[in-house]
């Protein structure tokens, strides 16, 4: 069977500009990915929001996942606090299978996402969530949270994020439906 570690932010600290914040809103997203990958036979687990993202990666290396999906929102930097838009989609430099991964979730993210355009996919081996995940690793910064029109994004289309997540995940683990 086909599984997911979904790994949503445990950065309860990051502040969305209109209340709320990355933990809260991104645990809703996988919390409403979960029937969406059960409706397609896909095992999962999860992280626990109340540790680290250093718990995460253990837990998620712990067991042999086909995928592990990290998911964020994202801020800017200070000197440009509020005034970017988009969509990151990162993967390990040099991991051809999360390169795949990004690949797909990008492409059917901009059928969702208001300027799709600004969906990005990002090669990286700075970031600890996958350069010390086992299985293929993809971080998605989903929107930023920093910006009005991104967070509003964001809280209002929880749903259609997750069913947009776990059709990707869905399409890189078991091919398109």
């Amino acid at each position: 069977m086909a599984s997911v570690f979904l790994s949503p932010s445990t950065q309860e600290y990051n502040p969305y500009v209109d209340g709320g914040n990355e933990e809260y809103y991104m645990n809703l997203v996988a919390d409403e990915m979960e029937p969406y990958l059960k409706s397609r036979g896909i095992a999962f687990a999860r992280n626990d929001p109340s540790k680290t993202v250093g718990n995460s990666v253990t837990l998620s290396n712990a067991a042999k996942y086909d995928l592990h999906l990290a998911i964020h929102s994202n801020a800017s930097p200070e000197a440009s606090a509020g005034r970017n838009r988009g969509v990151q989609v990162y993967y390990y430099d040099g991991s051809p299978e999360g390169r795949e991964a990004a690949e797909i979730i990008a492409d059917n993210y901009r059928k969702i996402y208001p300027e799709p355009e600004l969906v990005k996919v990002i090669p990286t081996r700075e970031l600890y969530e996958l350069n010390k995940t086992v299985a293929p690793a993809v971080l998605i910064e989903t929107a930023f949270h920093d910006n009005r029109d991104d967070a509003k994004w964001i809280r209002n289309n929880i749903g259609e994020i997750a069913e947009n997540l776990a059709g990707s995940v869905a399409d890189y683990l078991l091919g398109p439906a």
